[in-house]
Formats: structure tokens, C-alpha cells, sequence
């Protein structure tokens, strides 16, 4: 699919200095993912029809008037919560390899899936996603009314090979691995994206000097700490690179 046509792609940098992009989803994926949602709504739809079933016998207009409503709360509940629980992924845009994030490269945060899906009729004015389109099409960065408004983008997956962990970790204990239940929440809570550029880092260490590589590892640890709290004492007795390589092995390694 990408190879059809020239995808952009989406330029980040670390405060610092560490540079990575990420290809920008095209028209014809997102379209694609489009179509296998609205499949998926309409299978959802039919079945709310049938239970419906009862009322229409009673009253085919409450009955019709209640399917509307009932499609439309369906319609924008299924976007929300499959990009809330799967970071920015529907059932669509699994099949086609693509995701939301967050425009600056962050996790996306649950206000912007809200703001994204809320403005999803604007983008589907007056017919077909045209306004959608157009005004994704004018972007820079692809981005219909619903990202403009949340900072979103839509990009490919990022799939990331796992290096060699016998030289990468060390032969290392992580104490962070003695909280299962935690550590499947971080799985659970790190964007491809970030855990993509935790990896990097790791296998790039070498290659920064001494002050770019303690800052990077310092600012990779401050934000993945966010995600999840884990006991001070498996993680009190940690530098900034270690806890970053720990959690680059619950990431990968225990997948």
C-alpha cells in the first residue's frame, strides 16, 4: 500500500537533539480503514435494529427515531473507546497497520481521541468526508478538521526489530519484571512511537557524548515514569538509562 505513491513523513526531535520521522498515513489506508469501520458499525447497528424489534411493533416511528440515535451514540462510542484501549487504533485501522498519535510525537491523551471523534460529522460535511478530505488533502501533515482541533496525525505502525538482548541488557536483573501487573499496564500505556524511541536510544548510546546521552535518558525516563508508578523500591536504585532499558525489555523482550 505505501508503495503507491510518495508518503510524507512526519519529522520529530528530542529536546535532545535526536531525530526520528515517521510516515504519514495516505488517503487510500485511511479510506480503507474508514470503509472496515463503518462496516463494523453497521454490523452494530443491525443487531441494535433487531433488538429494537419489540418497539417497532409498537411504534415504528419511536422505533426509527431511537435507531438514529442509538447509530449515532454507537458510531461515536466505537471510535473512542477503540483509541482509547488500543492507543489509537480501530478495528479499520489495525487491518491497514495505521494509528493516531499525537502531533508532537506524544502518547495521545484521551481529550484529543474525545475532540477528534466529536468533530468526525464536521469532517464528514456535506457527504462522503468531503470537508474531511479537502481539508486533509490541503494539510501538511494530512490532517482533517477532527486532528486539526485534537493535534493529531494518523501514521503508519511502527514495527521495530528487537536487537540482540544478551548484549543490549547486559545479562542485567530488572526488578521492575517482579511487578507483572504493572508492567503489562505500562505495556499497555507506552505508544509504539515512544517505546520506538526508547529502543533507539538504547541502541544508539554509544553514538552520543556523554552530555546529549545523560539528558536524553533523563527526559525517556521522566515520561515513562508517568505511565506507570511501580514501587520505590524496584525502581529507587535505578540511573535514568536503566530504567529506560527495563522498560525497553518489558516493551519487547516479554512480548
Amino acid at each position: 500500500m505505501k508503495a503507491l505513491y510518495n508518503q510524507p513523513k512526519l519529522e520529530l526531535q528530542t529536546p535532545e537533539g535526536m531525530e526520528f520521522s515517521l510516515p504519514l498515513a495516505g488517503p487510500v489506508s485511511r479510506l480503507l480503514a474508514l470503509w472496515i469501520d463503518l462496516a463494523v458499525v453497521m454490523v452494530a447497528g443491525a443487531m441494535i435494529q433487531r433488538a429494537l424489534g419489540v418497539l417497532a411493533a409498537v411504534s415504528a416511528d419511536a422505533a426509527q427515531g431511537l435507531m438514529t440515535v442509538m447509530y449515532f451514540v454507537v458510531s461515536l462510542l466505537y471510535g473512542i473507546l477503540c483509541e482509547w484501549l488500543w492507543q489509537g487504533q480501530t478495528v479499520g485501522k489495525r487491518m491497514m497497520g495505521i494509528r493516531v498519535m499525537d502531533r508532537d510525537g506524544l502518547p495521545i491523551h484521551v481529550s484529543q481521541i474525545v475532540v477528534r471523534n466529536l468533530l468526525r460529522p464536521v469532517d464528514m460535511l456535506p457527504m462522503f468526508y468531503l470537508v474531511g478530505g479537502m481539508v486533509a488533502l490541503a494539510s501538511r501533515y494530512g490532517q482533517r478538521v477532527g486532528d486539526k482541533a485534537a493535534n493529531t496525525v494518523v501514521v503508519y505502525s511502527r514495527q521495530v526489530e528487537p536487537p540482540d538482548w544478551q548484549k543490549l541488557l547486559a545479562g542485567k536483573f530488572n526488578s521492575m519484571l517482579e511487578h507483572p501487573h504493572l508492567a503489562a499496564r505500562l505495556r499497555q500505556r507506552v505508544s509504539p512511537e515512544l517505546a520506538g524511541v526508547a529502543l533507539d536510544a538504547l541502541v544508539r548510546r554509544d553514538q552520543l557524548d556523554d552530555g546529549a546521552r545523560v539528558e536524553l535518558f533523563r527526559e525517556l525516563a521522566e515520561r515513562l515514569r508517568q505511565m506507570v508508578e511501580f514501587p520505590a523500591e524496584a525502581v529507587e536504585a535505578l540511573s535514568d538509562e536503566q530504567y529506560v532499558r527495563n522498560t525497553v525489555e518489558i516493551l519487547y523482550r516479554s512480548r
